[in-house]
């Protein structure tokens, strides 16, 4: 479905609910709805922790002056549902977490309502959903990463890391589309060869990627962002070690689980500044005056147990670069 489309039905059936269901009867408390990943993944639900820990900080908390209704977009509920049921509680404002697809739904129902977005494998000005980084105007704000740029400089370390291995298998899927192609620039830049691996229709089957890699000669492997991959950081760990092949990640947690290197940004510090984002709103900011926020905190972590299993040396120039070692 076509995103035009998909927005025009959502409003259509925002359109039809009961008047007294739309009608925002005044309140002692402040409500906010949440959009995002199932909170069964540890990850997703150790960021969401982080967020209202934050919120709480700033005098908001939950059973006090804070109602704070969280909907999943798991397999079995897509974002148009998880949306129709998250505005039904008439929230002050919404909060979009991780890809295009959260933001979209939220806007095409929302109304007026302000929505602060934690932009995850897309860019929120590139797509029109604010004007400018510094005046997003509307009713939206929140915070972002270039991704793309992300995606490249992961190349760029693969190759500083490896540099007698040339042949990359690249694990993606149609969420991290955009990433691929910045990956694949940077990769032809460098005169690597790049073995593209696309993953469809979740849950994915990281065994046949890995076998495929492997039958493709790959010495390397880039494992772009997917919000469909991270509940399978210990399965993609395992299998990289089972294969002998180094990983690349954007998410520490990957490491943490078995891959070998993760370069990216600080999550819990983005969902920390979304959470400032929402207590300014909730005390009378205007969501199109808050300039949007840009990730400028990255990361690097290594793990030297799955490097010794796999049985590779790392220059010592990327040892020290790392901000976590993993031993």
């Amino acid at each position: 479905m076509r995103r035009r489309e998909f927005i025009t039905l959502l409003g259509g059936a925002v359109a039809a609910w009961p008047l007294g269901v739309r009608a925002q009867p005044a309140r002692t408390m402040g409500r906010i709805g949440v959009l995002g990943p199932s909170l069964s993944n540890p990850f997703a639900s150790t960021l969401y922790q982080a967020f209202l820990a934050q919120l709480r900080e700033l005098g908001f908390n939950e059973g006090q002056n804070l109602v704070a209704e969280y909907q999943a977009m798991d397999d079995a509920r897509g974002p148009f549902v998880a949306t129709i049921e998250l505005m039904r509680s008439q929230p002050d404002l919404v909060v979009a977490l991780g890809p295009e697809v959260a933001l979209q739904a939220l806007v095409g129902a929302s109304g007026s309502v302000p929505i602060v977005f934690i932009a995850i494998n897309y860019d929120p000005i590139a797509r029109g959903y604010v004007t400018s980084v510094a005046r997003p105007g509307g009713n939206i704000t929140g915070v972002f990463l270039r991704q793309l740029e992300l995606a490249g400089k992961q190349v760029e370390l693969l190759a500083q890391a490896f540099p007698d291995r040339p042949r990359m298998a690249v694990f993606f899927d149609g969420l991290s589309a955009d990433q691929f192609s910045a990956a694949e620039r940077t990769a032809t830049s460098l005169n690597l060869h790049i073995q593209a691996l696309r993953l469809e229709n979740p849950p994915y089957n990281f065994e046949v990627a890995f076998r495929n890699a492997k039958a493709g000669t790959a010495q390397v492997v880039l494992v772009l962002s997917s919000p469909f991959f991270v509940p399978h950081a210990a399965q993609i760990g395992q299998l990289a070690i089972e294969h002998h092949l180094p990983t690349m990640f954007i998410q520490k947690h990957y490491v943490r689980a078995g891959g070998l290197m993760s370069y990216g940004v600080d999550f819990v510090l983005m969902y920390r500044r979304a959470a400032d984002y929402v207590a300014k709103i909730l005390k009378g900011a205007k969501a199109g005056d808050l300039p949007v926020d840009q990730a400028t905190k990255f990361e690097m972590a290594i793990n030297l147990n799955t490097a010794k299993a796999i049985g590779i040396d790392l220059p010592t120039s990327i040892l020290l670069r790392a901000d976590e070692v993993i031993e």
